[in-house]
């Protein structure tokens, strides 16, 4: 019986390439010359500090677009408030990785009001799709590329 997972991950180490070229880059431009601008990258959290929130959104632009370009879908940020403390201020991202249990439910549920002849169900941080032919699977595939969910969305385990 041919099945597939709906996954919502990314990989960490493109994570941390990007985030190693973003802070090159932010250390060599000329707008971040003579500021105390840095990046951190922990395991989930993402740590924007600099003197001003301009700075900040500079600093967040960078971070996309090299994000971006190594393949990382930037709906996993969870961009935090700018908050100062003395004369920096500093910005928290969230790093998002697998599906919550609320999101998990709508797919099932979008899923269910599709009446295709598939079943699914919620494994931990992933939903299990099976069904008897592969073409309805393929459109449970093309439907949830179609919504829009806060959460990026992979396919993955696809077996026959």
């Amino acid at each position: 019986m041919p099945s597939f997972d709906i996954i919502s991950e990314f990989d960490s180490h493109e994570v941390s390439n990007a985030i190693d070229q973003a802070s090159k880059e932010i250390t060599t431009r000329f707008d971040f010359k003579g500021t105390d601008s840095s990046l951190e990258l922990t395991d989930e959290k993402l740590v924007m500090i600099s003197e001003s929130t301009f700075q900040l959104q500079q600093m967040f632009s960078v971070v996309v677009s090299k994000l971006s370009r190594r393949g990382v879908d930037v709906g996993c940020l969870d961009v935090g408030d700018a908050k100062g403390s003395g004369k920096l201020m500093r910005q928290e991202i969230t790093l998002k990785q697998g599906l919550d249990s609320p999101t998990a439910k709508k797919i099932v549920k979008l899923i269910k009001d599709k009446k295709l002849k598939v079943q699914a169900a919620i494994n931990g941080d992933k939903v299990r799709v099976t069904g008897k032919k592969r073409d309805d699977l393929q459109e449970v595939i093309q439907m949830l590329k179609e919504e829009k969910l806060e959460v990026p969305l992979q396919f993955d385990n696809f077996r026959d």
